[in-house]
């Protein structure tokens, strides 16, 4: 319930909040949910190597990350993975099997990251949005874990290392 630590007064109304079976609810019978937030994201690789992007926000700042992003409330997943891919790496993806779903913390709140492989099948290449770097890596040469934005990113690459060999 990270993201609903601190509410006190119920936006909809103003009544005090309180607890309610895993919420928090006002007097008035509205409650409100810490879900957690769905993300969309993809191990873009081609030739054997995958496409990584440097951060230039925090969290992360200046570490490497997958390209991808939030899906906007009532947007396919698939859609946000390539609005996201689009705006990040100036790419056009085919996503071409998922391979899962991660929990990352972010900033107070929890995502629900949909992860796919993917590959290029148009666009061109450029860091946007709010990644300062493209680079292509190899198996043999991905960042160590501590030069990665989230912790399962480590675990999602050496999931594509071991398939990619």
């Amino acid at each position: 319930m990270a993201i609903l630590d601190g509410w006190r007064f119920c936006p909809r109304c103003g009544e005090a909040l309180s607890p309610d079976d895993g919420g928090v609810g006002c007097a008035n019978g509205h409650v409100f949910w810490g879900n957690s937030v769905p993300g969309s994201q993809a191990v873009v690789e081609q030739d054997g190597r995958v496409l990584l992007g440097r951060r230039g926000n925090d969290p992360g700042r200046g570490l490497w990350d997958l390209p991808g992003g939030f899906v906007d409330e009532g947007e396919h997943p698939l859609a946000a993975l390539h609005r996201e891919l689009a705006e990040e790496t100036g790419l056009e993806v085919e996503p071409t099997e998922f391979l899962g779903v991660w929990m990352q913390p972010y900033d107070g709140r929890s995502v629900l990251c949909l992860t796919w492989l993917a590959r290029p099948c148009g666009g061109s290449e450029r860091p946007g949005d709010d990644l300062t770097e493209l680079r292509w890596f190899g198996r043999d040469e991905l960042p160590s874990p501590d030069e990665l934005a989230f912790e399962t990113f480590a675990e999602i690459l050496g999931l594509w290392r071991s398939r990619a060999s």
